[in-house]
């Protein structure tokens, strides 16, 4: 009976079918030296691209035989090997041969010795700088897919959390000062609207990926009468790139994806952090699922926002990812070189560190629980309604800046008082400041009437929250299934 063995276990072996040497060996001779062999060797991370590679090499297989360049006898050969090692990887059976260096000639090095020579004319007017650069492309395009998916579901999770604080009166804070009234759910749309903004640039990247390097070559191209554009279209991209040289040279596309993830590790941690300060003693505004939260070792009632403190944490790794690439590529010259064998291991690094993070993060959203009324406690200490005060002198003929001194010092005459709001004022104490001030200034002062009285568009009252969110509702119907790309 075949038992199955881990990918750590496989890579290092060598397979029982590899072919003689490597592929340039003629050339340099048959040195081998285990140290640079192991120091060059890219397998045992870019085996993650194994799907692509064999996906990318069917199509080339199938374009070869189109223009004539190996028939259609070869050509079911390629395919019924290509299927075996896939079946092989998929199973865990496949035996990586390290000795091959990369995914690549591991993955043609078995097909070689599986059907002979026809698995030799399969690299016919390829190399592996158009090969790597097709399959980083196609798990870009893939990564994307499924980042999209995540940051959709995120805000499908937060959208829910809006919709059932939607009247719950909060308080809101610049400088982590208080500010003015909201309603709760106001602030969990300001974090679907960062979302959704990272969902864009997805979309976005996604556009400048779907194009197909295969068939630049090396450098130059190839004297071969290939056919591009077949490649492209039975791979199911938009097109193919102009230019050879910077067809093997360009991984901007992987940039703008790690740029794309770093941006949401930022708006991740920005919630994080916002609700690590929430779910404090000191502001009791949420409360974390017990799954969410882990313990302390010596303190027995602690309930720590573990999850959300790694979250933050784990955005600077991903900002490291994101300079290492620029700092990468910023001095290369045209076209390919080794240094970019190095690009997958921080895409890769930064795909597994934000993927989870965004998976947690609507995870938490979805079991957290809202204190209304610790939220709404004391929501008028700090004269959160201080500027509604000055709007109401406005529509009384004051002039703004003049209405913001008048109530700049209510403001100072209530704490001289003792007073801790704006409408334990006697009507008299306003009149003293400002004549035109009547008894009907009460009528605007307090949260509760400022969530009811905001009219502007995209304001943080009841009722634009509510227009806010009806929207959400439908455009999140319609951008689920935003990504162009279809494989």
């Amino acid at each position: 009976m075949k038992t199955k063995s881990s990918h750590a276990e496989k890579i290092g072996s060598r397979s029982a079918g590899s072919t003689a040497g490597k592929s340039w060996q003629a050339r340099i001779g048959d040195v081998c030296d285990q140290m640079a062999e192991n120091f060059v060797e890219s397998l045992s991370f870019d085996h993650r691209l194994a799907e692509y590679d064999v996906r990318g090499s069917r199509i080339h297989a199938r374009m070869l035989a189109k223009v004539g360049l190996i028939t259609q006898a070869e050509l079911r050969q390629i395919e019924r090997g290509l299927n075996e090692i896939l079946d092989d990887i998929r199973t865990g059976q496949f035996v990586w041969d390290v000795s091959q260096e990369d995914i690549h000639m591991a993955i043609e090095a078995s097909l070689v010795a599986r059907i002979g020579e026809p698995g030799r004319k399969l690299h016919t007017g390829r190399s592996r700088n158009d090969q790597v650069a097709l399959d980083f492309r196609l798990w870009c395009l893939d990564a994307g897919t499924k980042l999209h998916g995540a940051v959709h579901h995120l805000q499908a999770s937060l959208l829910g959390l809006a919709q059932s604080t939607v009247t719950v009166a909060a308080p809101s804070y610049t400088h982590l000062q208080r500010a003015q009234p909201i309603v709760f759910a106001h602030e969990v749309l300001a974090f679907i609207e960062m979302l959704e903004r990272d969902r864009c640039r997805l979309v976005d990247a996604t556009k400048r990926t779907d194009w197909s390097p295969l068939g630049a070559g090396a450098i130059a191209g190839t004297t071969l009468p290939i056919d591009r554009s077949f490649s492209a279209r039975e791979l199911g991209f938009s097109g193919v790139t102009r230019n050879s040289l910077d067809s093997v040279s360009d991984r901007d596309f992987a940039i703008e994806l790690v740029f794309a993830m770093a941006t949401i590790a930022m708006h991740l941690s920005r919630l994080a952090e916002q609700w690590i300060i929430y779910s404090s003693t000191e502001f009791q505004f949420i409360r974390l699922a017990n799954q969410h939260t882990t313990g302390s070792s010596m303190m027995p009632q602690k309930r720590n926002p573990d999850m959300l403190e790694l979250i933050r944490g784990k955005t600077g790794s991903v900002y490291g990812h994101l300079v290492a690439l620029l700092t990468m590529f910023k001095g290369l010259p045209l076209a390919y070189n080794r240094d970019m064998q190095e690009d997958k291991r921080l895409v890769f690094a930064a795909y597994d560190t934000v993927l989870p993070c965004i998976e947690m993060t609507a995870a938490m959203t979805e079991h957290v629980s809202i204190n209304a009324m610790a939220m709404g406690e004391n929501i008028d200490s700090g004269f959160p309604d201080a500027t509604v005060l000055a709007e109401y002198l406005v529509k009384k003929g004051v002039a703004f800046r003049t209405a913001h001194q008048i109530v700049g010092k209510l403001v100072a005459r209530c704490e001289h008082l003792g007073l801790s709001t704006l409408s334990e004022l006697a009507l008299g104490e306003f009149q003293g400041e400002c004549p035109v001030i009547d008894k009907d200034v009460y009528q605007s002062l307090g949260s509760l009437n400022v969530l009811r009285a905001y009219q502007s568009y995209g304001a943080g009252g009841i009722k634009s929250v509510k227009k806010q969110i009806a929207w959400w509702q439908k455009t999140l119907k319609k951008t689920s299934h935003d990504m162009p790309f279809r494989a």
